[in-house]
């Protein structure tokens, strides 16, 4: 029963591919494997792995599966196909993204031995990631290829992770089960999924201190404006419009019924051209500014002012600070993830001039 289901699935993958379906062929034929494996199926797979087949059905030439392929000039470099534009890439970029889906594990996607520092993964994932960044690298896997030695440096520089990948093994690690995976299916986990907090474009920038969108997240970027743009001119009901300006409505309303009840404040820690008397307080020595008829304006305590003003003031100075050491703790924690020292130093050299003087203040 397994054998004649798995026949089937090889059957209706042949059709697909022939359609250009390429995804919908790639599942059947991971599912005909697992029910029986059958070396028509791991060849099918094996020529998607490498490009062989188009996503769409163009001319080209039919293999013996009965399946068009892409064909290329002689002498030419390959092309992929990638919406209405082609683009081209040269055979060792081809070659790379093929060796990266035939490693068995992380040590071999990153070619280090498994004693290797981490010095020395961080150097040859930086070698592999200019080599097969999707910016650069247009062949067909290159995405997957891109991820695989992404997700094998953040593993690898994990000491935690590290070593449980060393002791349960690839299979183990990507998905703890007795069953066992089948070369294709073995292969393919290291394309799939990325096991850290970062993602494959994140973690390039920062080992190469890129802090400028890529030519991907700038596309994501534009999709988002574009989409959030058409939100807006779609047409709308007339009640519709007046339920999305009415939180608008009441806002100024609200202000405006504010004006009759709401005196102006006593005092501004800025100059303005209605606070432009300055003064301090008495205790902190902290400048504040008051209207030219302060004193025969204000009946109430001068402490009790000052008191205020102090305390709005150093309000205002600890979450200035907070936000400060924030900024400079989330960059040393990024500088000691990657090891790198120049950005620690510069991390470290970063001011923090709120904290410093509410510390002066306290002192």
């Amino acid at each position: 029963m397994n054998k004649e289901a798995a026949e089937d699935c090889v059957e209706r993958a042949v059709k697909y591919l022939a359609e250009g379906k390429i995804e919908k062929a790639e599942k059947l034929l991971n599912k005909s494997i697992t029910l029986h494996p059958t070396e028509r199926a791991k060849e099918l797979l094996n020529k998607i792995k490498c490009g062989a087949y188009a996503e769409s059905a163009p001319s080209g030439n039919t293999s013996d599966d009965g399946v068009r392929q892409r064909g290329t000039a002689k002498g030419s470099a390959p092309k992929a196909e990638s919406g209405n534009e082609t683009v081209e890439y040269t055979p060792e970029q081809l070659e790379a993204v093929k060796r990266i889906k035939k490693c068995k594990d992380y040590y071999e996607v990153l070619e280090v031995a498994k004693d290797a520092t981490e010095s020395d993964i961080k150097k040859a994932y930086k070698k592999l990631a200019l080599q097969l960044h999707p910016d650069k690298n247009h062949a067909p896997g290159a995405v997957e290829a891109f991820k695989a030695i992404g997700n094998a440096v953040a593993i690898l520089t994990d000491a935690d992770k590290r070593r449980s990948y060393d002791l349960y093994g690839p299979e183990e690690h990507h998905q703890p089960t007795a069953a066992r995976k089948t070369r294709y299916q073995y292969d393919y986990a290291y394309t799939r999924g990325f096991e850290t907090e970062f993602t494959a474009e994140e973690l390039f920038n920062m080992f190469f201190g890129a802090e400028i969108p890529t030519q991907h997240v700038y596309t994501r970027q534009r999709r988002f404006h574009r989409a959030e743009q058409q939100q807006y001119r779609e047409p709308q009901s007339g009640i519709a419009a007046f339920i999305n300006l009415l939180p608008i409505i009441l806002l100024i309303a609200l202000s405006m019924m504010s004006s009759f009840f709401i005196s102006d404040p006593i005092y501004s820690l800025t100059p303005s051209q209605k606070f432009s008397v300055a003064r301090k307080t008495n205790q902190l020595k902290i400048p504040y500014y008051v209207k030219d008829n302060f004193h025969s304006e204000y009946q109430g305590s001068v402490g009790r002012l000052e008191a205020s003003v102090e305390e709005e003031y150093l309000n205002n100075l600890k979450h200035s600070c907070y936000r400060e050491r924030n900024y400079k703790d989330t960059m040393l924690m990024k500088a000691r993830n990657f090891g790198d020292r120049e950005l620690y130093h510069k991390a470290q050299s970063i001011n923090t001039p709120s904290c410093d003087k509410l510390q002066s203040l306290h002192n």
